[in-house]
C-alpha cells in the first residue's frame, strides 16, 4: 500500500489578481472530505483567497478535482481537528505544535485556546472530478 501520502495541493483564485494560486498544504481526510489547517490563521494568503471564492482546485492522491472550501474558526471544532493529526501523526505534529507554545502535557482546554489562534478548511469535492491524473 506505501506511505500515505500527506500533502495536497489547493488551487485558489487570487482575490486581488484574479489568476490562480497554488499551495501544497498538509490534510486528513474524514469521510470523502478533505482537511487542512492554517498555522498562519487568518493572514494565509491562500484562506484570504477561498473567503473571496469558495470555489477550488484540489490535486490529492492522484486525482484532480474541484471542490467547495468551507471555513471554519470555531475553537472546537479546530480542537477536533487538531486532535486527529496529534493522533495520526503524534510526533511530527507534536513537536511542531509544542514549538507553537502547546504544553507537552495538555489539556482538552489547553488545545481549545491553542486552536483559537487557527483556522481549519474543510474542503467537499464536488460531484464531477475534473479530471484524473492518472489514468
Amino acid at each position: 500500500k506505501g506511505p500515505r501520502r500527506l500533502v495536497l495541493v489547493l488551487t485558489t483564485t487570487g482575490r486581488k489578481t484574479g489568476l490562480p494560486r497554488t499551495t501544497p498544504l498538509q490534510f486528513e481526510q474524514v469521510d470523502g472530505d478533505y482537511y487542512i489547517g492554517s498555522a498562519r490563521g487568518t493572514q494565509a494568503d491562500w484562506y484570504r483567497n477561498l473567503l473571496a471564492d469558495p470555489c477550488v482546485q484540489v490535486e490529492a492522491q492522484g486525482r484532480h478535482f474541484s471542490a467547495y472550501a468551507e471555513a471554519v474558526t470555531d475553537p472546537e471544532r479546530v480542537a477536533d481537528f487538531l486532535a486527529l493529526r496529534l493522533k495520526h501523526r503524534p510526533v511530527m505534529i507534536g513537536l511542531v505544535m509544542r514549538l507553537e507554545g502547546l504544553p507537552l502535557r495538555y489539556r482538552r482546554a489547553d488545545l481549545v485556546r491553542f486552536a483559537g489562534e487557527k483556522t481549519l478548511v474543510i474542503l467537499h469535492p464536488t460531484p464531477n472530478p475534473v479530471e484524473s491524473l492518472k489514468p
